[in-house]
């Protein structure tokens, strides 16, 4: 790895990190406090802006990241994600060009990021809309079912 890379290299990891982060729905706060390190150090990790930040500090937020990840349902998780919970995981990232993906749904992170992307006050209302939508499709799906079965 070239030494010019690093600054992009831990800006790619940093964006890698809240990802993962918001889409566990934590906040800096609840991660610095998990990992036993200062919200600061969270926020200037993930903004790319802790270039000197000890490795000791990456390690200790990586860890709090792969181990929230690692209590989800390994059946949502993408296959690469799965794989990046072992230690150097979400920070062999930092050779990729691309985020890993979180999940193996792109349309399941794609309603959590919006989710986050909302004011609290909203996001009941969001949750509300997606159930309605859910429950009526899941109606549309049984009655067509029952259709198929009387034909």
């Amino acid at each position: 790895m070239e030494t010019g890379d690093w600054p992009t290299r831990m800006r790619d990891l940093g964006r890698q990190f809240r990802r993962v982060r918001e889409f566990l729905g934590l906040s800096q706060d609840q991660v610095a406090r998990l990992a036993g390190v200062s919200q600061g150090a969270v926020s200037r990790l993930e903004a790319g802006r802790g270039l000197a930040t000890p490795m000791l500090i990456v390690l200790k937020v990586h860890l709090v990241l792969a181990r929230a990840l690692g209590q989800l349902d390994p059946a949502v998780l993408d296959d690469q994600m799965r794989e990046s919970l072992g230690l150097g995981g979400l920070m062999s990232f930092v050779d990729r060009h691309e985020p890993l993906p979180i999940t193996k749904d792109p349309e399941l992170e794609e309603i959590v990021q919006l989710y986050h992307s909302l004011p609290e006050r909203q996001r009941r209302t969001l949750v509300a809309v997606v159930r309605a939508t859910a429950g009526s499709l899941g109606r549309a799906v049984v009655a067509g079912d029952a259709r198929k079965l009387e034909a």
